[in-house]
């Protein structure tokens, strides 16, 4: 196994100021990479995280963008590029909304409204890096999925629908971009802990972490170890791939 560290490479993580996203810009920091922390409004959350980053002896820099917005993302990509040079690794973690209702609830333009946004946002981000990586010829793709895309729960048809068309991008994407030493992957939580303490009692909560096999919810960071391998250079001949960090909730 070669050296987790992956000094100089530029990062570029999508809805970094909180959450899974924070927590992989302060590990891929920690492994030697140059971060880029892209928020859409929570600036003071973003630079939050920058500083915590510098304090520790990383490079960060925040930036700025809505990625439903191509211009925003190709503005994003130019202060990036100007800044630290091409993004070489890619993790696009932004959540859009999204409607929690039943499909006899639901409105097409509520299902078909989150799939146009989460597939515009992957698409943009994804156009705006693979020029430059594909120059270097070397890229790191990692999209954040949802194991809602293969184990359906009750309100969230949206969601799911929108991360299983995801999934399937991916492998499409892939598929193109490999010959140009580019990989893409996904990587599909099951439910994080501090994504459902807002919304869940501790009781709904233990009940969600007693249908896990190792019997608890996961935490931003075990998903961002998953994440960290996908963006390093461990992965390297690894491909089009989901991995299901969900404790045995869903197995393949």
């Amino acid at each position: 196994m070669t050296n987790v560290r992956q000094d100089g490479r530029v990062a570029l993580i999508t809805g970094a100021s909180r959450g899974i996203g924070a927590a992989v810009a302060r590990l891929l920091a920690s492994r030697g990479m140059r971060v880029v922390v892209n928020y859409r409004s929570s600036r003071d959350e973003a630079e939050d995280v920058v500083a915590s980053i510098r304090s520790a002896g990383g490079r960060a820099m925040a930036v700025q963008a809505d990625v439903r917005d191509e211009s925003a993302v190709l503005g994003m990509a130019e202060q990036v590029r100007a800044a630290m040079g091409e993004v070489e690794v890619l993790v696009h973690s932004a959540l859009t909304p999204y409607a929690i209702k039943s499909f006899d609830e639901i409105s097409w333009d509520e299902l078909g409204g989150k799939l146009e946004q989460e597939m515009r946002a992957a698409f943009l981000m994804t156009k705006a890096v693979v020029p430059g990586m594909t120059t270097r010829g070397y890229g790191r793709i990692v999209y954040l999925g949802a194991v809602l895309s293969r184990r359906p729960q009750d309100g969230m048809i949206a969601l799911g629908t929108s991360k299983a068309a995801l999934s399937s991008f991916a492998r499409y994407v892939a598929q193109e971009l490999g010959p140009r030493g580019i990989t893409v992957n996904v990587v599909a939580p099951g439910p994080v802990e501090s994504l459902l303490h807002a919304d869940l009692d501790q009781e709904q909560q233990q009940l969600q972490a007693a249908q896990t096999v190792l019997g608890r919810l996961a935490s931003s960071d075990d998903v961002a170890r998953a994440v960290a391998f996908y963006a390093g250079d461990d992965s390297g001949f690894i491909t089009g791939t989901t991995a299901p960090v969900n404790g045995g909730l869903v197995m393949n």
